[in-house]
């Protein structure tokens, strides 16, 4: 069978590769209607108009040693989508993020002649940048969504193309802050912390713990504070409230309309990663907040090659806010460094001048319809 000229295939793992490859497809389907693609996956890029083989973000995991036991269901997914490959035989292959399963990936579609285009780079400037000339080797073209990153990539040969971040169109405000307070019943005159604690059960479970543990501090110490608890959609409330039993807080859950709830907040803690930036796009002060397995962290802090690890920390080029890393992510330390921010109207206004600058540097809106461009010239 010969190639499809109007075949795609994409694989994204985890809610927020979902999410930005939803917003990819829906761009390319509006440039070429007739396109039709098929892989792996979540709901939003099913609703996008993908063919779904298997919904790949309950598979999300953070650390080395929770994807070794996570290991046979990647493995069967890895198999599958090759299988799927050799016998649609798309024009092209479109990897969304997601390295450790990706980039194995891209190897094994180089050696089957199948073109792959890379969208949302691997953060090889963090971690391992012999990845690079692997990346130059199997990888047809680069699109990425930091300035930075393109300079990276061209100065060491690599075909890239900078688009902008896709959260530059998806963070959206539909319902003032006003009325947020008044649809949650929570009082608009009071200092309102968000906490955002992540996507994953597993960071559920490592970061709630502790971002309660500071609420309790702060509100113990002052009650005019008040929370309001973000709860990413693929997530079970049950989940939630089984930490929240015995807290006396005044403690609200969102579920959905995530934006309008942290647009809602003075500040915020954040688990590390995208929401860094969709925080930062809202010009919300923050507290970032990094936790996992003993083993996972002694590794990475070997591996790491840069002095901070929260994603609006690393695109500032300096630390802008404040890191509770691994030890330090505890209820004490938290609560010192939210206070800091909220008790000291010269440190909050320059976070909120330092984001401005990171907001900027993400690029104007319309990331997914340029990242939609280049891969349909690309094919051409």
């Amino acid at each position: 069978m010969m190639p499809s000229e109007k075949h795609l295939m994409i694989v994204a793992g985890e809610v927020s590769g979902d999410s930005h490859a939803a917003a990819l497809v829906s761009a390319l389907k509006k440039l070429e209607p007739t396109l039709t693609l098929s892989g792996l996956g979540g709901p939003k890029m099913q609703a996008a108009g993908v063919a779904i083989d298997e919904d790949f973000t309950k598979f999300a995991v953070v650390g080395f040693i929770e994807v070794i036991k996570h290991y046979s269901n990647f493995k069967r997914c890895f198999d599958l989508f090759l299988q799927n490959v050799a016998q649609r035989k798309p024009v092209a292959v479109i990897l969304v993020d997601y390295p450790g399963f990706n980039l194995r990936l891209a190897s094994r579609l180089k050696k089957m002649g199948v073109p792959v285009i890379y969208y949302i780079s691997p953060q090889v400037w963090a971690w391992k940048e012999n990845r690079v000339q692997f990346i130059k080797k199997n990888v047809d073209r680069m699109l990425v969504l930091f300035d930075f990153e393109k300079k990276f990539y061209a100065d060491r040969g690599v075909e890239v193309e900078f688009v902008g971040h896709p959260l530059a169109d998806e963070v959206h405000i539909t319902v003032g802050r006003e009325q947020m307070m008044k649809d949650l019943n929570l009082s608009p005159e009071r200092f309102t912390v968000g906490l955002l604690p992540g996507s994953r059960q597993k960071e559920i479970e490592a970061l709630l713990p502790p971002m309660l543990d500071a609420a309790e501090i702060l509100h113990q110490a002052d009650p005019r504070y008040q929370f309001l608890l973000l709860k990413a959609p693929n997530l079970d409330t049950g989940l939630f409230e089984k930490f929240l039993t015995n807290r006396d807080l005044p403690l609200k859950i969102l579920a959905g309309h995530f934006h309008d709830g942290l647009n809602a907040c003075d500040v915020a803690m954040v688990a590390s990663g995208t929401a860094t930036l969709e925080t930062a796009l809202l010009l919300k002060p923050m507290v970032v907040i990094y936790k996992t397995s003993f083993f996972t962290f002694v590794l990475a802090k070997a591996l790491i090659k840069i002095p901070c690890i929260g994603l609006v920390n690393i695109v500032a080029g300096k630390k802008i806010v404040p890191e509770c890393l691994q030890d330090e992510a505890n209820g004490p330390k938290i609560a010192d460094e939210i206070k800091k921010i909220c008790q000291d109207p010269a440190e909050f206004d320059r976070i909120k001048k330092d984001l401005e600058k990171v907001k900027a540097s993400l690029g104007s809106d319309g990331a997914s319809l340029r990242a939609a461009e280049n891969i349909l010239e690309f094919l051409k």
